[in-house]
């Protein structure tokens, strides 16, 4: 009997339980107490940025273009979390300043703005934001800025880049050229006239660049078509003048020299307003190549 339990006496004394080095504890409560803390910074991160876009949403509700200052700048530009792409335009509005081409750049600006804003493809990954230089001195100061009106796309990660500063001086600022600029910045493209959302799908939702109505040219035409119009039934016993050489002549020489002027070519090409020398960095409004184009 002795003999034979002396195995199982053994089997059980090599079943001794194994336990972990005292210094391991400290270690694994160490690595615990990490994950919480990374957990709960980044909870507490996408809860910081679902107040920013909510918050950005609810200005984008009210008004297309929403403006801000330099708390606003810092805080929904500047500090992460972020996770959509802010278009800015730099301007100083205010009647002293007398900038005519910021007041001409902020309509082109509102119409791209209200475009993406009441279209159906509209969502918070894209805003558009405005900082006056009235309102924000110390925005411009920080971005060394000292011109105005200027456009700058800030992305989702990441500084802006040199392409992400619209080039204004060569380009010009109409809405349709913001759109193309915008596209190549940006998950929002621009074809044939329209915004196409590119989405993880391939799904593509065009959005039209859409300009109010102008009557302007349809008035003139329509004065234009009266005043003939009166002038004929007031010498309509006496229709010789429409056989006059002379008067032909005259309204042939003034549509040529119309349509050869520099208005017309500015109408078909649309130049930017200013000029920038390249040797000097001078903004002039006058092109001195201009006579020889």
């Amino acid at each position: 009997m002795g003999a034979r339990g002396a195995p199982s006496r053994r089997r059980q004394s090599g079943r001794r339980p194994r336990y972990l080095p005292t210094g391991s504890f400290p270690f694994l409560l160490l690595l615990l107490l990490l994950c919480i803390q990374l957990g709960g910074g980044q909870k507490k991160k996408e809860n910081l940025l679902a107040e920013k876009v909510e918050q950005l949403m609810e200005w984008s509700s009210r008004r297309s273009i929403f403006r801000m200052n330099g708390d606003k700048f810092r805080k929904f530009i500047k500090t992460p979390p972020r996770n959509y792409s802010m278009i800015v335009m730099f301007t100083a509005l205010q009647p002293q300043r007398q900038c005519s081409v910021c007041r001409q750049a902020n309509e082109e600006y509102q119409i791209l703005a209200n475009s993406w804003r009441y279209s159906s493809a509209f969502c918070n990954k894209l805003f558009f934001s405005m900082v006056d230089y009235d309102e924000g001195t110390d925005v411009f100061q920080q971005l060394n800025m000292n011109s105005a009106p200027t456009f700058m796309h800030f992305p989702p990660k990441g500084r802006p880049k040199r392409a992400d500063t619209f080039d204004l001086q060569r380009i010009g600022f109409a809405a349709e050229q913001l759109a193309k600029w915008i596209a190549d910045r940006t998950d929002v493209h621009f074809l044939y006239g329209t915004f196409l959302l590119a989405s993880r799908k391939l799904h593509l939702i065009a959005i039209r660049v859409f300009r109010p109505p102008n009557y302007s040219g349809t008035i003139a035409l329509a004065l234009l078509v009266s005043l003939v119009g009166g002038l004929l039934y007031l010498r309509r016993n006496n229709l010789e003048f429409i056989y006059n050489k002379t008067g032909w002549a005259m309204v042939s020489l003034c549509i040529v020299f119309a349509m050869t002027s520099g208005q017309m070519w500015n109408h078909i090409r649309g130049p930017p307003y200013a000029h920038k020398n390249p040797h000097n960095g001078q903004v002039m409004l006058l092109s001195p190549w201009g006579w020889f184009f």
